[in-house]
């Protein structure tokens, strides 16, 4: 199949002044449009595609790849979306449409486990929860939605993180710092990495009373057909009925197989 992408047309050469910051800035959108049509770009496709030297290309893709936007999982290898690009992406579909899909699946697990069930979305260094259902019994964790903590204080962060490249995570957490919430957050990077680990581990992540005192939470990610994570589907309860991690796995074991259910739907939504 050709690479020769409609539309592609050679850069015109820089000049100086306003001209070549507009070119620059020209450059890197298509190098986002290419990456976003073919989801993996080489520094060689990209400087025949807008027609400048191939350091000019590994320049541009460098700055995207600092920002978020791409990333390269090995030096010489070519470059993919990143998370920046993939959560665009998220919120140009809307985030209406990822509730619709996943409504009925969080239902379920609430109907089957007797808990409340959210989704969440990882906004920089943050979760937000954008959508929940709430637990039937008297004793429960209220409404979620709208809501935001950081990343690494809740199970539906966590699970997130551990999905995503080394590379992206310390790009992220740049200066090493780690917010704390209650006295059970997690505050050193070593810490956190670690935790990070068995999350990959496990396939899920647990959160005790790290994010609010008295609400625990199970969690796991939801990834896109490349693999990358798109999202996160967590049941969150009282800490009096997940008091310690060793708690998890009966909740866990429900929570993954309805998460591989919600992830083949979510799939197919967003490739047709």
């Amino acid at each position: 199949m050709s690479n020769d992408v409609p539309g592609a047309r050679p850069a015109t050469a820089p000049s100086n002044g306003a001209g070549s910051g507009i070119s620059s800035v020209d450059n890197a959108l298509r190098l986002l449009e290419l990456i976003g049509e073919r989801q993996a770009l080489r520094v060689s496709e990209a400087a025949v595609e807008l027609g400048v030297a191939p350091s000019t290309a590994h320049r541009l893709l460098n700055a995207l790849r600092r920002r978020g936007f791409v990333l390269q999982e090995k030096p010489n290898t070519a470059y993919r979306p990143g998370p920046v690009l993939n959560e665009i992406g998220l919120a140009a579909i809307g985030r209406v449409d990822i509730r619709q899909v996943a409504r009925p699946v969080l239902e379920e697990v609430r109907d089957r486990t007797e808990e409340t069930v959210s989704l969440s979305l990882l906004e920089g260094r943050n979760v937000r929860f954008i959508d929940c259902v709430e637990s039937p019994r008297a004793v429960r964790v209220g409404n979620r939605t709208g809501v935001v903590l950081p990343a690494h204080c809740t199970a539906a962060g966590k699970a997130i993180l551990a999905a995503m490249p080394e590379s992206e995570l310390t790009r992220r957490f740049a200066d090493g710092e780690l917010a704390t919430r209650t006295e059970f957050s997690v505050a050193a990077w070593d810490t956190l990495a670690a935790e990070l680990a068995e999350v990959r581990r496990l396939g899920y992540a647990v959160n005790i009373e790290e994010g609010e005192l008295g609400i625990s939470a199970v969690a796991a990610v939801l990834r896109d057909r490349a693999g990358t994570p798109l999202a996160s589907v967590a049941a969150v309860v009282p800490a009096h009925r997940l008091a310690t991690r060793e708690q998890a796995g009966q909740l866990a074991e429900r929570l993954l197989v309805a998460r591989d259910q919600l992830q083949e739907t979510l799939r197919g939504q967003l490739t047709t």
